[in-house]
């Protein structure tokens, strides 16, 4: 059943910011016809671009071993596209997942944890895909949390993010961790918790096809 899925899905994996820094001072429509425009790219938390790479390319290798088709939106640094531009990526190539994958960061160094965000329902925006966006969600977040042990910030609705609202294709993203936090820090840069976020995305995203 797994290679009859693996056949036909691909996993679309967009490595959160990263992008040139010409192109991420530019704005871009929120959604569709909308004439509410957000930066390009607020380039992240201080150390989060390198990290979110990283694991993406983890999760792609483990992916790959698995049967399945992979994708990414980038794989290096200077993208010269905006959060509409990655979204319409994997929209193009019929993704059956989108995997947005972040690290966060706060003025409290105290916080710590993971979250996954999932699109609100928005008619004519993210209707289309608000059910299996969310289905996605509870699954990965239940992955990373059982992978890691790390304190579960849930699964959070989002109607504020182009790269959802632009999606026609089931779509998460992942906050694997806080670089503000500097013990969590500390773990996102290292390789061996890096392959444990990895794959507890990779298994995540197999439960999920195989519904």
């Amino acid at each position: 059943m797994l290679a009859e899925v693996a056949a036909a899905a691909l996993i679309c994996l967009d490595a959160g910011h990263g992008t040139a820094p010409e192109v991420g001072r530019q704005r871009e429509p929120i959604g569709p016809g909308s004439s509410s425009l957000k930066i390009k790219d607020p380039g992240g938390a201080r150390g989060e671009a390198p990290v979110a790479l990283a694991i993406a390319r983890r999760t792609r290798a483990l992916l790959l071993a698995r049967g399945l088709r992979v994708a990414m939106t980038r794989n290096g640094v200077g993208y010269r596209g905006g959060n509409r531009e990655r979204a319409r990526f994997c929209n193009e190539r019929g993704a059956a997942l989108m995997i947005r994958i972040h690290a966060d960061g706060s003025t409290d160094l105290s916080v710590s944890g993971i979250s996954t965000l999932v699109p609100s329902h928005r008619r004519g925006w993210t209707d289309d895909i608000y059910g299996p966006s969310r289905r996605a969600g509870r699954i990965l977040q239940e992955e990373l949390v059982s992978a890691t042990g790390a304190r579960d910030l849930g699964v959070v609705e989002r109607r504020d993010l182009t790269g959802f609202n632009w999606a026609d294709v089931p779509a998460v993203l992942v906050e694997t961790g806080f670089m503000s936090n500097r013990r969590e820090a500390r773990l996102l840069r290292s390789a061996a918790y890096q392959r444990r976020l990895a794959g507890a995305l990779a298994r995540g995203a197999q439960r999920f096809l195989m519904r």
